[in-house]
């Protein structure tokens, strides 16, 4: 390069460079365009009056609302029933799976793991169809067959959360309480315990979420109307010659959202109460 070449690039005008602050700004300003372009696309796109019929229908949802009440009340009930199961069964895994007897370990890590490795509409139908007929049992209660079936799949994500609370316990605290001349079942009931259920309260509610999802594989058990759940009155208004479309799946979804939405605020104002307990 000769000497006038390097004056005259030195004497160019430099690119002005933007901040990086200016960039995440523009940055920012092109992802909302694209936003409002693509919810103004898909607003141009959708075909209302065919949406209004078949999926938001107010006639056939005002049509279903007189059954949502008991469906509510169903599904909350195979929700408590089978969280019932789980907890105390997931419990004596979870001591099991601690203990420091071998056979006890072996045999609760192969419940959890056996029903963590398979579908849980398999379990239900087995304690639909298989189990009564090989144990030679009778199971005339519906909640109580669908309590077990989903509570013993409950029991094995119950155990290992809980057996990851005990383990989170600080030493120090069982320490202590030896020290005062507790034996360790007592230090294990009154100190360990309900402080492991304080940890692991907000992934012990995510949970009762998913059990109230679970609830809707109980239609293969064959429902009374007395005994239909969300989910069951979804199906029948889907196939039901009144139309609506999938109105009435809407409706049940809808449903299962006012049950799972404030347990979902539940777990988070308990992990935000946790772990600022923590922090102290």
């Amino acid at each position: 390069m000769t000497t006038e070449d390097s004056t005259v690039a030195r004497h160019a005008p430099r690119r002005a460079r933007l901040s990086p602050r200016r960039r995440a700004r523009i940055f920012r300003g092109i992802q909302y365009a694209i936003l409002v372009v693509a919810v103004v696309g898909i607003f141009l796109l959708i075909d209302w009056d065919r949406i209004s019929e078949s999926v938001f229908n107010i006639d056939a949802a005002k049509a279903l609302l007189p059954r949502v009440p008991l469906a509510f009340k169903n599904t909350v009930v195979y929700t408590a029933a089978s969280f019932a199961i789980g907890l105390s069964l997931g419990t004596v895994l979870a001591l099991m799976k601690l203990s420091s007897v071998a056979p006890y370990r072996w045999i609760a890590t192969a419940y959890i793991e056996f029903f963590r490795g398979i579908p849980a509409l398999l379990v239900v139908f087995s304690f639909g169809y298989a189990v009564p007929i090989a144990l030679g049992v009778r199971i005339d209660s519906l909640t109580l067959k669908a309590a077990l079936a989903l509570g013993l799949v409950s029991a094995a994500y119950i155990a290992e959360t809980l057996r990851a609370g005990i383990q989170a316990v600080p030493r120090g605290q069982v320490e202590a309480a030896r020290s005062l001349g507790m034996s360790s079942g007592r230090t294990l009931a009154t100190v360990v315990i309900p402080q492991a259920f304080r940890i692991v309260l907000p992934p012990m509610t995510n949970e009762i979420i998913l059990l109230t999802k679970d609830t809707s594989l109980i239609f293969v058990l064959g429902l009374a109307a007395s005994q239909f759940d969300l989910t069951k009155i979804g199906r029948d208004a889907l196939v039901s010659a009144a139309g609506g479309g999938t109105t009435g799946l809407f409706v049940a979804g809808f449903g299962y959202l006012c049950i799972t939405i404030p347990l979902g605020l539940l777990a988070r104002w308990l992990e935000n109460r946790t772990g600022k307990k923590s922090r102290r």
